[in-house]
């Protein structure tokens, strides 16, 4: 039981003294990078979908 009270005691430690935290800004720009990325992606998905669907249209009229 000793031993996982001490693991316990270096993970705080470890999380609370030795982690390097993001600062706002670093967070905000990450923040801003991910979303960025997701929302062309996903504008992309879409051209492609739309165009597969208008392709397969001409393919297979009706």
């Amino acid at each position: 039981m000793m031993k996982f009270f001490n693991y316990c005691k270096v993970c705080y430690d470890e999380l609370a003294h030795k982690v390097t935290w993001p600062t706002r800004k670093e967070l905000t720009g990450s923040a801003v990078l991910v979303l960025t990325a997701s929302v062309i992606i996903a504008l992309v998905v879409f051209g492609m979908d739309f165009a597969f669907e208008k392709i397969m249209s001409l393919v297979y009229p009706g």
